[in-house]
């Protein structure tokens, strides 16, 4: 895996693009996320499975913020670039609510014309390395680049439930924002792909799992985390990762 980070005129948006490159083949979970990701598949084919389904991606595909792991398949040989926006990003340079992707992963021919995503995947095939691929990448997202002034109502909130690590609710939230609950929820799905909710849900987790040392009991990191009774916690845990807390640490992780 290979990260670099965007020129300044896309920090706003982009937090990372990253190279996945699998020699000889990979299987991986990939937990749910805040950022939606647009993944452009360089060589050989990558699938997922999820709810009991299998299915390849397309060969540029984007995904919306998901509510369950999945597993991801990398055939031998395969490579993928991802960009990986940051949270609420996205919203920049679609004129669709980003809620609309909800949980899936479709081509992004659906947003964007089949004619331009085909000239950046013959651009991208041509290309000689990755420092061009990534050239060709921000040059293309600059022309789709529509609003360049972020929602900071919504920035605010996002900035508030990492400050908090997504332990806070939102009636708490909503204490510090000039704007009532219903209107808030409806404007934040549209910029960063879910609710506030759900969203803080996530932070929490992953806060939870990337802070794990085991250096404590699961029960006390729980409740470190927020969490009131364990079996919340292990319903959450399940329901997020598809493995139980005990078994899910057993298992090296692969950071994606």
């Amino acid at each position: 895996m290979e990260q670099f980070l965007p020129s300044p005129v896309l920090q706003p948006y982009i937090k990372c693009f990253r190279f996945i490159e699998s020699e000889h083949g990979m299987v991986n979970r990939i937990l749910p996320d805040t950022s939606i990701i647009i993944a452009f598949r360089l060589r050989g084919n990558v699938s997922y499975s999820e709810n009991g389904l299998t299915r390849e991606f397309p060969q540029t595909t984007i995904s919306g913020i998901r509510d369950c792991s999945r597993i991801v398949d990398y055939e031998q040989g395969a490579s993928n670039l991802l960009v990986v926006f940051n949270e609420g990003g996205a919203a920049a340079f679609f004129r669709e609510p980003m809620h609309e992707l909800g949980s899936i992963s479709i081509s992004l021919d659906h947003l964007i014309a089949r004619s331009k995503v085909n000239a950046i995947e013959e651009e991208l095939a041509a290309a000689g390395n990755n420092n061009q691929r990534i050239f060709i990448i921000e040059r293309f997202l600059l022309s789709e680049l529509k609003r360049k002034e972020p929602d900071h109502l919504v920035r605010e909130a996002i900035q508030q439930i990492k400050l908090l690590k997504g332990d806070i609710k939102i009636k708490e939230l909503l204490t510090s924002l000039p704007i009532s609950r219903d209107p808030f929820e409806k404007r934040f799905r549209k910029i960063t792909g879910t609710t506030p909710k759900h969203f803080a849900a996530i932070v929490r987790l992953k806060n939870m799992i990337e802070n794990y040392s085991g250096a404590v009991s699961l029960t006390e990191a729980a409740y470190s985390a927020g969490y009131y009774d364990q079996a919340h916690f292990i319903k959450d845990f399940r329901s997020f990762t598809g493995q139980t807390p005990h078994d899910f640490f057993k298992t090296p992780q692969i950071p994606m």
